[in-house]
């Protein structure tokens, strides 16, 4: 017997029920959100104005940034007026679009965050052979490879979120619609769904991780070789980009590895890679790397002078 999918939307409870809960919701994301915007269009402009931040590292943060914009776009101002809403509605149709920005732009974030550390690896382990392995070229081909894995990530998990059939009840206990938490309203058995989204999303976060982790103790291991100011950079710049891989691949890895099971902790963990990374990603790059916060003086006395004889 094939179940016909008879919901046309889904309510979303989002973080809390509570009148004065959902205020203090609204305040804080909002906050939250243009922190966000403000950090990262902050460093897309200054890459982008710069000629100091020309590097195949500055490159991949420029994407990295661009990325965790939309990542967090994709979210946030939905949450943040689901918050002021009473019933909080989102159609199927909107509801499968969110699954898809979603998955790409959190695997986009996975993809550049190993170029990232591909691009440290050749940094610092063949830097005489640096320039020209990783030429502009390789750097174009490498984030174009990125798109296009991260938009067949997404259509997978676009197919498997189709192929389930929904026919009441239609409300979602999150703030955004995903994979997990339709799984648990579908009217059908979801367990090779499930199998599938483990084996998809958890393979890439797990494998990912690891793969991130072990580059970062090789890179690590052969700064010893390195000595004064050039391995004090490198370890600063590796230092923050473990800081980012940790802080957002643990919560994913909680998310997208165990069975469609719903736990109190779900959401607050949701928002943190999805909200909360966005967010300190930009303070971690700029609080950490003195190239990027002379490039950000230098705009911004530029700004100060212009304005100044207009």
């Amino acid at each position: 017997m094939i179940l016909k999918n008879n919901v046309t939307e889904f309510i979303l409870l989002g973080l809390t029920q509570d009148p004065v809960k959902k205020k203090i919701v609204f305040v804080t994301f909002l906050f939250f959100y243009l922190g966000t915007l403000l950090g990262n269009f902050l460093i897309i402009a200054t890459i982008k104005t710069s000629r100091a931040l020309g590097s195949p590292m500055y490159f991949f943060l420029f994407y990295l940034s661009l990325s965790d914009t939309c990542f967090s776009t994709s979210i946030a101002p939905r949450m943040i007026v689901d918050s002021l809403r009473k019933n909080a509605t989102i159609s199927f149709n909107e509801c499968i679009l969110q699954v898809f920005s979603l998955h790409f732009f959190g695997c986009l974030e996975i993809f550049i965050l190993i170029i990232m550390a591909l691009d440290r690896y050749v940094a610092i382990c063949k830097p005489l052979h640096y320039m020209t392995i990783m030429n502009r070229q390789v750097c174009k081909t490498l984030v174009a490879v990125a798109w296009v894995g991260s938009c067949v990530h997404s259509l997978a998990q676009i197919f498997l979120a189709l192929s389930l059939p929904f026919c009441g009840p239609n409300v979602i206990d999150h703030f955004v619609c995903d994979l997990q938490p339709l799984l648990n309203l579908a009217c059908a058995d979801t367990y090779m769904v499930n199998v599938l989204l483990v084996s998809n999303s958890g393979a890439i976060c797990t494998v990912s991780f690891v793969l991130l982790m072990c580059s970062y103790v090789v890179i690590l291991y052969s700064l010893r070789k390195h000595s004064g100011e050039a391995k004090r950079k490198a370890l600063s710049t590796c230092i923050s980009h473990i800081m980012v891989v940790v802080l957002f691949f643990g919560p994913c890895i909680f998310i997208y590895t165990r069975p469609a099971t719903t736990y109190s902790m779900d959401k607050m963990i949701s928002v943190f890679y999805t909200i909360g990374t966005p967010l300190v990603n930009p303070l971690i790059y700029t609080l950490r790397n003195a190239e990027v916060q002379n490039a950000m003086r230098k705009l911004w006395n530029k700004k100060l002078v212009s304005d100044n004889k207009w």
